[in-house]
């Protein structure tokens, strides 16, 4: 009982221990179900997109119930940025892999001559790829989007 007073002594004006336990519980999840949504995208509804904005909002939902400062320990604008980019890299890289090897933009059939699946097969992981290059983007940038948004361009400041 002493440690929850101390607790509650220690919250901020607009903090409640009620709503931050309840995100520590609940993210976990979240984001299990945004990688569930991603990996099931590209034979089910939902894909890339939309698993990459469950997994951003839930950065976003855990600087709304802490800080940002809080938010970034999980995610750093550093480690965030290089998602970004691999994600981006990921896509357009699987693109320009169907193209050298004689097929169209994202023609995943012609990945077939790199590592034999067969064309039906390849069609299935390539846009298993694609959809994991386009979650992590797209995490990223909803991410990035809060965070400079929410402390009008000061990293460092937060909410």
């Amino acid at each position: 009982m002493k440690l929850l007073q101390e607790r509650t002594a220690k919250l901020r004006v607009g903090e409640s221990l009620i709503i931050q336990t309840a995100v520590r519980i609940m993210v976990p999840f979240i984001q299990l179900f945004g990688l569930y949504v991603i990996v099931h995208g590209h034979y089910s509804p939902g894909g890339g997109f939309q698993g990459g904005v469950v997994l951003g909002a839930s950065f976003v939902l855990l600087a709304l119930a802490f800080d940002q400062k809080f938010s970034m320990k999980y995610m750093s604008e550093k480690a965030n940025g290089v998602l970004g980019n691999v994600g981006a890299l990921i896509y357009t890289g699987t693109a320009a892999l169907c193209a050298i090897f004689g097929g169209l933009f994202l023609d995943y059939s012609a990945l077939d001559k790199l590592i034999p699946l067969g064309p039906v097969g390849w069609r299935s992981f390539g846009i298993f790829i694609v959809e994991v290059g386009v979650g992590l983007a797209v995490m990223s940038i909803m991410a990035a989007l809060f965070w400079v948004l929410g402390s009008n361009g000061d990293m460092e400041e937060g909410l």
